[in-house]
Formats: C-alpha cells, structure tokens, sequence
C-alpha cells in the first residue's frame, strides 16, 4: 500500500483554530468517572451507560474530552476546531488529495458536534475537524464549584511517532508553526512543539514507536493547583496514579504533573507557559544532551514516561500498527543520565538557544 502523501501542493488546508477534545476508548467506564469527575472534578456534559462527555470551568463548547466504554483501552480521535464551516470541505478535500482513508457525518460523530470529517493521517493517527457545537454554560464565574485543583482549559495532545521530520513536514502543511524542539549535534530531531493557538502547542511529535499518544493535557491557572491534586490523590491513597512531577519543564517552561488514569492513559496538568503569537516568534531549540530541557529542576525522568504511551485506535476501532524509529531514540540519550542538570561540562549557558523563525 503506497503511504499517504506528506503535502497536497495546491490545494488550502483547513484553518485549524485549536485542539478542542479527544476521545478516549475506556474499559472500566465507573472507574474512569471516578478518576475524571470525582478527583481531576471534570464537568459532566452528558452521560450515558456508554459514554461520558465532560468539559473544563472555562469551556463553553460542549466538551472536551469523550469517555467511551470499549474492550480494548485507546485513542479514537484527536480533535481540532477549525474556523469557518467551510473549513471542513477543506479539510476533507485535503486528506483525499494526500490519499488518506477519510469519512464525513453532516450531523457529527458525538454529541454536541455538528458536520465533521474523521480521517487518517499520514502518521496514522486518527484527526477530526469540525466547526459546528452544542454551546454549554461556560462556568468559568461558578467559584462555587472550583476546587484546589480546578481544571480549566484543554491544552495539547502529545503524539508519539517514528520520524519526527516526517511529521513535521506533514504538520507545518497544514499550518502548524514550531514553537520548541530537540535536537543533538547532528541535527537529528529527537520531538518538536507545535501549535495553532497562541501557546507553546496544541500538539507535540515525540519520537518513538507510533503511532501512539503520549498524553492528553488540561490546564490550571496556578502551580498551587497541581499540587493540590497531589495532595488529594495522596489524601485518597491514590499515590499511585502519580507517575512523573510536579516539577517545572525545560521546553515550554511551564509547571506539570503526569498522572495515569485507570486504564494507563496519560494526562498531563500543566500551567504558566508562555505567548507565542507574534509572527517573528522565536523558536526554542534544545541540547538533547541537556536534562534540564525535561525538568528544570534536573530531577530524574522515569522509565515508563519515555516507553508507555496510548495505542491509537483507527476509523474502525482497530489499533494501528506500530512503526519503530529507526533513528537514536531520546530514551537512549537519557536514561542513566537524568539527574544531573547537564551531561557536558561548559554547556550550563548552551543548553538551548534561540534559533530563528522556521
């Protein structure tokens, strides 16, 4: 079978607004809104025996993340708003012209999402853009119902995939614009920060064996509210769901906690980086010999961070195959080396630079 192509010359790409909701196949649907509603305090949408769709305080679309009850736990769809209606014929013209499997429902897919077009991508993953939703009550004045640890936006996917250049290729196509990457002296680009909105991403491409997802990520408004989660899930000897943080980032700068939901999906909580939205913004590029890139802090990263990721489920619901990197993996480069805050003497000033506009 002749692989996807990466870019359909000649033809727009849909203008992609943000990264709006992910859909997750669970296997214990009670468990998982325990995990989601009753201790990360996700607001329920709507709910049946089947299906949960929750939202963020500040989300006024009508969620963001999809809970489907299935017997093999994986990523259905990563989803992204695009800014017009017509930006769906685009983007379904787009993906037939690169040769992709794609698929249309006029009246959505979910609940509370109009005309939408599912397709796969050329790094097989599962996309869909839609513009038309079900307004809800954004709750972002309903103080009464924040706790410590509110949640209140979605922020980024992560994406695990083979060839990182490749995917850039593809993702810069449709109008994505590198914020951060990492590389190491030969140029070889171990993952890349990308994004739509005015943040550091609405996606990030990790090399590894994919397609895969690496985490789905929420935001809070402060640090102190990451580490009122911590303290809650220690509270209810639920420690264990802890797998990585709090600590500070490297790339994007910002203040983070992953935790596993009950089926190993990773969510990210994630805070306080930065603008990206002038058209000269400079693009971070990082040392991967430098360990402060992943904890500023120069803590350890865990095993399981760089091996563990979701399977991603295609149109059917049939987990892709995985593809190996053929190229030096970051796992390689670190482990046995994080905890130190640098692996080169005379590089605490060359960790990362500033490189110009890609």
């Amino acid at each position: 079978m002749t692989p996807p192509s990466l870019t359909a010359p000649g033809l727009t790409p849909p203008d992609i607004v943000r990264c709006a909701y992910a859909e997750l196949v669970v296997t214990d649907l009670a468990a998982s809104r325990e995990f989601y509603v009753d201790i990360l305090g996700l607001v329920v949408s709507y709910e049946d025996e089947n299906t949960i769709y929750l939202r963020s305080l500040e989300e006024f679309i009508h969620h963001n993340l999809v809970l489907r009850r299935g017997p093999i736990a994986g990523a259905a769809v990563l989803a992204f708003r695009v800014r017009t209606p017509g930006d769906v014929d685009l983007a379904e013209a787009y993906y037939q012209a690169l040769g992709c499997r794609t698929e249309r429902r006029p009246d959505g897919f979910v609940r509370g999402i109009g005309d939408a077009v599912r397709v796969i991508d050329p790094l097989g993953f599962p996309y869909e853009f839609f513009y038309a939703v079900d307004h809800v009550e954004r709750l972002a004045w309903h103080y009464e119902l924040y706790t410590p640890g509110a949640l209140v936006r979605l922020d980024h996917f992560n994406q695990v995939t083979p060839d990182v250049p490749r995917g850039l290729e593809y993702l810069e196509g449709i109008g994505f614009r590198v914020t951060e990457d990492i590389e190491d002296e030969d140029g070889i680009v171990y993952a890349a920060w990308m994004r739509r909105k005015d943040t550091v991403h609405d996606t990030a491409l990790t090399g590894g064996a994919g397609p895969r997802l690496h985490h789905v990520a929420f935001s809070t408004h402060e640090k102190h509210n990451i580490l009122a989660i911590c303290d809650k899930l220690g509270a209810l000897r639920r420690s264990d769901a802890i797998e990585r943080g709090p600590g500070r980032h490297g790339v994007s700068n910002a203040f983070y906690l992953y935790i596993r939901d009950p089926d190993g999906h990773r969510i990210e909580i994630y805070t306080q980086d930065y603008y990206t939205g002038d058209p000269d913004n400079p693009v971070v590029r990082w040392d991967v010999h430098d360990n402060q890139r992943r904890d500023w802090w120069g803590n350890p990263v865990v095993p399981s961070w760089y091996t563990d990721a979701s399977v991603v489920l295609d149109l059917d619901g049939v987990p892709q195959p995985l593809a190996e990197r053929e190229q030096p993996s970051e796992m390689a480069v670190t482990i046995g080396a994080d905890g130190f805050s640098y692996t080169r003497k005379g590089d605490v000033d060359e960790g990362f630079k500033l490189g110009a506009q890609l």
